[in-house]
């Protein structure tokens, strides 16, 4: 019996200490640069919220793991000392009814703990949602659709969709970016793991949140909150630029829309076709709002929030036939001839 019973600890042992090797995966799955491999890493904060959220995370599971440790060391000593033993003779051992000093003991440690662990959340809270707006803030209006987002910047006259361009922060002169949550449809979810936690878009009930990254690059999130079909490919892409790269994009996403004599028959199949009852084109009568602004595509790395790179091919398919690389996707297939499509791609292509 006790080398079932030693078995059976040993089984246990042997599963935690799996479980926190692969919880402590993503801590070892980091490039030379600290970078993430995947870009959604929790443990490599590069903003100011994600790193109070990071270092609040630690907190907790080091309170919680002394926690366990305390359990566990008490049951294990428990286990040993009070086993069954031969010598006993298969009688009950001695009962011991309440005690007033235990009884407080483990009231008391978890109010305190509680506390403790609510105070650290609160602070933390009260920091990311209360923090003033600077004067000199990118301001973003980040809008939720089935199944991709849109981004518009007020103040720079800028819409674009699914990859979103801030500067970096420079921590002697900041330079955050606020952003307003919307959503035209059902709940989503902004989140992007390496600069902030998630924030709900909820229809009717605008939401807001900021970030800082202090370093530049490409940081990958997507929706977390289930929307429909599709939610796991409601994918999106922060760049974070340098402050010359950005001005440069800026002046880029200003600009009117490409007007290129070589692919006017691809402009006329776009304009006669119901493309432009759903997308916008700058310069253009095309001023759709259910589809993402075209005005500057072949700016973007991807299509179709994410699912696919932006590539000729890719997009000829996802004009043809979008359910072929996101099924459940609310873009209708528009059936257009082989001369048609071919034509309406190369207009596409102009548009950067």
């Amino acid at each position: 019996m006790l080398t079932l019973r030693m078995k059976s600890s040993l089984y246990c042992l042997w599963r935690i200490a799996l479980l926190v090797f692969w919880s402590a995966r993503p801590l070892w799955a980091l490039g030379p640069d600290g970078a993430s491999a995947h870009g959604t890493n929790i443990f490599v904060p590069a903003s100011t919220p994600a790193k109070s959220i990071a270092d609040l995370s630690v907190f907790v599971l080091v309170i919680t793991g002394i926690i366990f440790l305390v359990v566990f060391a008490l049951l294990i000593y428990s286990v040993v000392k009070f086993r069954a033993r031969g010598t006993d003779g298969g009688r009950e051992p001695a009962q011991v009814y309440g005690s007033t000093q235990i009884e407080l003991a483990w009231t008391i440690t978890p109010i305190l703990i509680v506390v403790v662990l609510f105070l650290a959340t609160a602070r933390v809270i009260h920091a990311i949602q209360d923090a003033p707006e600077p004067a000199g803030a990118v301001e973003v209006i980040a809008i939720g659709h089935q199944y991709w987002w849109e981004f518009r910047y007020p103040k720079l006259g800028i819409v674009t969709a699914n990859e979103l361009h801030i500067p970096v922060s420079d921590p002697g002169h900041p330079t955050p970016t606020f952003l307003q949550l919307l959503s035209v449809d059902t709940d989503h979810s902004f989140w992007v793991p390496e600069l902030g936690g998630k924030t709900d878009l909820i229809p009717n009930h605008p939401n807001r949140m900021w970030i800082d990254p202090q370093r530049t690059g490409i940081f990958l999130g997507q929706c977390a909150q289930y929307c429909g079909t599709q939610h796991a490919k409601m994918l999106l892409r922060v760049s974070v630029d340098g402050p010359e790269d950005f001005a440069a994009w800026v002046r880029a996403q200003q600009k009117p829309a490409v007007e290129d004599a070589g692919v006017i028959a691809g402009k006329r199949v776009f304009e006669s076709n119901a493309c432009m009852n759903c997308h916008a084109v700058g310069g253009t009568p095309a001023d759709g709002r259910f589809g993402p602004d075209l005005t500057h595509l072949m700016s973007r790395a991807t299509l179709a929030a994410g699912a696919a790179e932006n590539t000729r091919d890719n997009l000829r398919l996802w004009i043809q036939d979008p359910s072929a690389i996101k099924p459940g996707a609310l873009m209708p297939a528009m059936k257009l001839s082989d001369a048609d499509l071919d034509a309406v791609v190369s207009y596409m292509e102009t548009l950067n």
